[in-house]
């Protein structure tokens, strides 16, 4: 499938493995994939999510909310029913040692080598290639994977969109108008 993908549609998933990197991910999800659209205002998926009024930030301040990666708003909660994290942060590291609660260190080879794809982005992924063969187009472009990731509905990506306030019908009508 990978050999149909246009210059864009590569440059794509490789803004997404870095996108997935820079959030500390071990994964690339339709999350991702949405985060790198939004790197690349040049293309078919990026111009036409920022002109609908999608940045890049606020999605990934909606991706952080929606996988639960907004560490401020949980000690805020936990404090709200009596919970202090500080005073549970330096009981286990009175306990296991400073950085005990901390991530992992990464190695070296797993930040430079491949991050997989989720079931969710691969199925992204081969809409995109179901989009085009709809559309009776012989290659699959940054447009296509932006249609596979609206017609996917229940992955991140998806989610961040529709909570964003875009009429995903809208959009996907916009984006198979500029496709041909």
């Amino acid at each position: 499938m990978f050999e149909r993908f246009t210059k864009q549609a590569r440059q794509l998933t490789t803004a997404a493995q870095a996108e997935s990197r820079r959030l500390g991910h071990g994964h690339i999800g339709t999350e991702h994939l949405l985060l790198a659209m939004l790197t690349m205002p040049d293309t078919l998926a990026g111009r036409t999510l920022i002109r609908h009024g999608l940045g890049h930030e606020a999605a990934v301040e909606a991706v952080r909310r929606l996988s639960g990666q907004d560490r401020d708003l949980d000690a805020e909660l936990l404090s709200e029913i009596g919970i202090d994290l500080n005073a549970v942060r330096e009981k286990v590291e009175a306990a296991f040692g400073p950085g005990a609660l901390d991530r992992p260190a990464r190695s070296r080879r797993s930040a430079l080598g491949h991050v997989p794809f989720t079931g969710r982005a691969k199925k992204v992924l081969e809409l995109a290639l179901r989009e085009a063969i709809a559309l009776k187009h012989n290659h699959i472009g940054d447009g296509h994977v932006l249609l596979g990731l609206i017609r996917e509905r229940d992955g991140l990506g998806a989610r961040v969109i529709a909570e964003s306030g875009l009429d995903l019908a809208a959009l996907r009508r916009e984006v198979i108008e500029e496709l041909g």
